[in-house]
């Protein structure tokens, strides 16, 4: 709509970016490529890293970032974004059932679809992080996905630093799909 290519142009030009970005934002051209990031979060900690995310890869206004909740995100979100960010809490040394029912709802129908695509997984980890890691990541070999990073394991509080790291692999993704590397 209008008022979201207004506001997407306003972040632009607030991002130090030329009259001829915000211009083409305005007007919808070239469109921009889309980073979801999908999360689950019960305590609020999966969530900050994942907003911590969002703010990594908006820093510089290259990429549309929209992050939502894994119960909430559909098949056609994940087939339009360029590139994906699963966030997820480990339970048990499994990830969210949140996060699993995505998985189990989109699986079938996207394989041979999503084929190539980038993905980074983020996880806040009670204990290592191994094993849901482990998962997603088997799970993302079926969907034939591409993993750009190493996953971004949390361990404890969400510190600062932890935030930081997050906004760096969302920095490290918005450029890489920007530059056309993922």
């Amino acid at each position: 709509s209008k008022i979201h290519r207004c506001a997407r142009s306003l972040r632009l030009a607030n991002s130090r970016a030329s009259i001829a970005h915000v211009f083409m934002a305005w007007y919808g051209w070239p469109r921009m490529k889309v980073l979801r990031v999908i999360y689950h979060s019960q305590s609020g900690n999966t969530e900050r890293l994942a907003r911590a995310v969002v703010r990594g890869a908006e820093f510089d206004g290259s990429v549309q970032v929209v992050c939502s909740r894994a119960f909430e995100t559909s098949l056609e979100e994940l087939l339009r974004a360029a590139g994906v960010v699963f966030a997820t809490a480990e339970y048990n040394g499994y990830m969210s059932g949140a996060l699993k029912d995505f998985f189990d709802r989109t699986y079938e129908p996207a394989r041979g679809h999503v084929t190539g695509k980038p993905y980074a997984v983020v996880i806040s980890a009670g204990n290592d992080g191994t094993f849901a890691n482990q998962y997603i990541e088997r799970i993302a070999r079926g969907y034939e996905l591409k993993r750009i990073a190493e996953p971004t394991i949390i361990v404890g509080a969400v510190t600062p630093e932890a935030e930081a790291r997050c906004e760096e692999l969302g920095e490290l993704f918005a450029a890489g799909l920007e530059l056309g590397i993922f």
